[in-house]
């Protein structure tokens, strides 16, 4: 369903990376470009809808792959592990549209904590 796009999101840096380092390679870039968007926002110098659509785009993109591979059959993770961070995407789109229909930079802090979080998380796990 998502081949190309999850052709490109496992592209990383490095061969050598596990698929949590990926995730939270992917995760930690994501917010960092929330973020540049976030402390940007009265720079008059730049685009500011246009980095904005594109960073939630981008974010959008990761947790609808994060989504499709927690609800695949045969997921190895635990089922309760898998209701939770359905539920933390549920989340995760939702503050994504509040975002997109009435812009404000507070609202990218919950997304750009979760995504470090998380990504710091993976990176706690993959140690």
């Amino acid at each position: 369903m998502y081949a190309t796009q999850m052709q490109a999101y496992r592209k990383a840096p490095q061969a050598e990376m596990s698929d949590r380092e990926i995730d939270a390679y992917a995760l930690t870039q994501s917010a960092l470009k929330l973020r540049d968007c976030q402390q940007d926002w009265d720079n008059s110098e730049i685009d500011r809808i246009s980095c904005l659509f594109e960073a939630l785009r981008l974010n959008s993109l990761l947790w609808s792959i994060f989504q499709a591979q927690i609800s695949e059959n045969g997921n190895p993770l635990p089922r309760q592990l898998r209701e939770d961070l359905l539920t933390l995407s549920f989340f995760v789109d939702k503050r994504t549209r509040e975002v997109m229909f009435s812009p404000e930079p507070d609202k990218l802090t919950a997304l750009i904590n979760i995504n470090l979080n998380l990504a710091a998380g993976l990176k706690g796990a993959a140690a």
